[in-house]
């Protein structure tokens, strides 16, 4: 497996973009330029990153699909086509976005989210994005979410068989799938089930924590790996058994300290479980 996360500071050429990344000790990056790079620039990320050993995990296309905004919907369609055309000409580990809410909050919860009429929604929006970008090297995948499909090992195997679509594949993120106390405690099984049914689809992971608080309702963080209940010993011992290649990638902390002390955290995590980082 490989570790990546986010970048601080200047990394406004290939050259610096590699130094740092070699820095924190990451052999996996997010993709680093912004909207509308020029196809020089993008080979010269790309070009460096291959010479440099360095896996880019995935491009982003977070945007909403499913909104019910007509404009915002055929918006969010077209930057996931052009961001997974850019993912296979830069040779990205994957292209990756939630399925999206059926709300107003892109990324919220709906009681529509979970219906039927939405996963056959879901399935037709994977579909015509993957048709129309005709990937050959990458994939475009779901994040699973707690709210909205894929939310469990089985609704994103069964999102698979339906979208039926080689270029179609699984972006885990374990943190987003513990959505109640008997997940939070049996998160270890969880993470076991994801890769025994996922595990030959999965491109890249997230990585973080959660907590679970002592306070009526349910209250779950999300936190720094290391100060959670996640189980990172049976995560990275399940990663470990799936491609080489398979980024992990920190994210949604606050400061450069804070990836720093959660990478150290996941690099001992995977020592003790005798498991290698690349």
């Amino acid at each position: 497996m490989r570790l990546g996360g986010p970048l601080f500071g200047d990394y406004s050429d290939p050259d610096r973009w590699v130094s740092t990344l070699r820095e924190h000790g990451y052999s996996a990056a997010y993709y680093p330029l912004k909207d509308g790079a020029g196809e020089d620039q993008l080979r010269a990320y790309a070009d460096a990153a291959s010479k440099a050993n360095i896996v880019i995990a995935e491009v982003g296309a977070w945007s909403n699909p499913m909104s019910p905004n007509k404009q915002t919907r055929l918006a969010a369609l077209d930057k996931c086509t052009s961001a997974l055309a850019l993912a296979d000409r830069i040779g990205a580990r994957c292209c990756v976005n939630i399925a999206g809410s059926c709300g107003q909050q892109w990324d919220g919860p709906h009681p529509d989210n979970l219906t039927k009429a939405t996963f056959d929604q879901i399935v037709e929006v994977v579909r015509a994005i993957i048709d129309a970008a005709q990937p050959t090297r990458t994939f475009y995948t779901l994040e699973t979410m707690p709210w909205m499909y894929p939310d469990s090992p089985e609704s994103y195997l069964d999102l698979i068989k339906a979208v039926d679509r080689k270029q179609f594949a699984v972006h885990l993120d374990p943190v987003n799938l513990v959505c109640s106390p008997r997940r939070f405690y049996g998160n270890g099984a969880l993470i076991r089930e994801c890769f025994a049914k996922l595990g030959p689809y999965i491109k890249s992971c997230h990585a973080k924590d959660i907590s679970l608080a002592g306070q009526l309702t349910v209250h779950l963080d999300e936190v720094r790996p290391g100060l959670g209940g996640i189980d990172y010993h049976t995560f990275l011992q399940e990663l470990s058994r799936i491609d080489g290649d398979t980024p992990l990638m920190l994210e949604h902390m606050k400061t450069e300290d804070d990836y720093r002390a959660g990478a150290a955290y996941i690099r001992s995590a995977a020592q003790e479980a005798g498991v290698q980082i690349q």
